[in-house]
């Protein structure tokens, strides 16, 4: 692996600092002491600072030479509502909190990335680094944008990197078009007559209505979706009754829907009315349905995928980067600076330690070994997209 010789020596420095962070652990729009450590970093590597976007986010700029191109690198700083369970020095400080899905190896690694090119400044044109909050489940890079992002900050393109458990250290996976899934989330409340449950004629009964509906939902994937379109719905919830001997007035069936694509992801909401109109017309009952649509699909574009498959090249060697990984149907809201930019999103290996704890697992824990590479990736990259022009 050919991991940056300056970047592999301060590897200890990284370690530290995102020990640090992950000790400190802070959800979304809550990052304050995080963006602190961040700015703070940044201001001392000689890089101007910009704070405020969606509260805590925070952007360096780092200017090389004449040229009038610009890129940005994003890294996500938010932890999540899981209370850790390892046992180690750096485990959380905050009870019910924890750094489960890796976000402070993510702003790790753009810091070390950072503080070399401010350093070395090999490259000709602008980078900003975008360190953002409420990556889980908020938007924050949605809100990030509403905000004015990319009009403050004017770029041609985004890129985003995060760590995935399983996968050799130290390699890469990227491919065009999908990686990760849209994410939408329902919630359906039906509403019957309650009873005696020894005398259900007497009611109309939403607990056998909604059995009925979490079955027929099943159909709208695996009987209303093209099978070459990857689709998933799951009902994840199911609130109803207090008692052994009453039927309820009422059940709630909460849920998620997942696609690629946008065809796909737009009929889940009228598939999902038209199912419980029709089951509850049948059966005298009526509902009411939440829908909210969250995240959309995280789409590479295929030059700037060519671009960062490359640049993992130069750190992982050719055999070190899939070019062609199975997508997710995990989400992630780089996805909406992916629909303002043209932009690419890829995986870097954290391996199998921990016992292969998978993301958002309370045994989780990112692996620092990557951090040398992950730093290296983003400086190759920079240095690749912004060449300086040859004399």
């Amino acid at each position: 692996m050919a991991v940056i010789d300056s970047i592999a020596a301060v590897a200890d420095e990284l370690t530290a600092w995102r020990r640090d962070i992950h000790a400190h652990p802070e959800t979304a729009f809550e990052e304050k002491r995080t963006s602190d450590v961040v700015a703070k970093k940044l201001q001392s590597f000689g890089i101007e600072v910009h704070r405020g976007l969606a509260g805590t986010g925070v952007v360096g700029r780092l200017r090389s030479g004449n040229g009038n191109r610009a890129i940005a690198l994003r890294a996500d700083m938010d932890a999540l509502h899981i209370a850790e369970e390892n046992d180690f020095a750096h485990k959380s400080k905050h009870e019910g909190k924890m750094h489960a899905c890796g976000h402070d190896g993510h702003t790790t690694m753009l810091l070390g990335a950072a503080r070399h090119l401010a350093e070395t400044k090999d490259f000709d044109g602008t980078v900003y680094f975008i360190f953002q909050p409420a990556e889980e489940n908020e938007g924050g890079a949605r809100v990030m944008i509403e905000e004015g992002l990319f009009d403050q900050f004017p770029v041609e393109a985004v890129y985003g990197m995060h760590n995935m458990p399983h996968m050799p250290v130290g390699q890469f996976a990227v491919r065009p078009g999908p990686m990760m899934a849209a994410f939408d989330i329902f919630e359906l409340t039906i509403t019957g007559h309650g009873s005696h449950a020894a005398m259900p004629h007497q009611g109309r009964d939403p607990v056998f209505v909604a059995a009925q509906i979490v079955t027929a939902l099943q159909g709208i994937v695996s009987r209303g979706t093209d099978p070459l379109d990857a689709a998933v719905l799951s009902v994840t919830q199911i609130h109803g009754g207090d008692t052994w001997n009453v039927i309820p007035n009422a059940v709630t069936l909460r849920g998620t829907t997942r696609a690629f694509r946008d065809a796909v992801q737009d009929r889940f909401e009228p598939e999902i009315r038209r199912i419980a109109d029709g089951l509850c017309a049948a059966h005298g009952a009526t509902f009411d349905l939440r829908y909210e649509r969250r995240y959309p699909a995280t789409v590479n574009t295929a030059a700037e995928t060519e671009l960062a498959a490359a640049a993992a090249a130069e750190v992982a060697g050719t055999g070190g980067v899939d070019r062609d990984p199975q997508p997710l149907m995990g989400s992630e809201d780089f996805a909406f600076m992916l629909r303002e930019r043209p932009g690419c999103y890829l995986w870097i290996g954290n391996g199998a330690r921990d016992g292969g704890c998978m993301l958002h697992n309370p045994r989780y824990d990112f692996n620092d070994d990557i951090l040398p590479a992950g730093a290296s990736y983003w400086v190759r990259l920079a240095e690749r997209v912004l060449a300086a022009p040859a004399t």
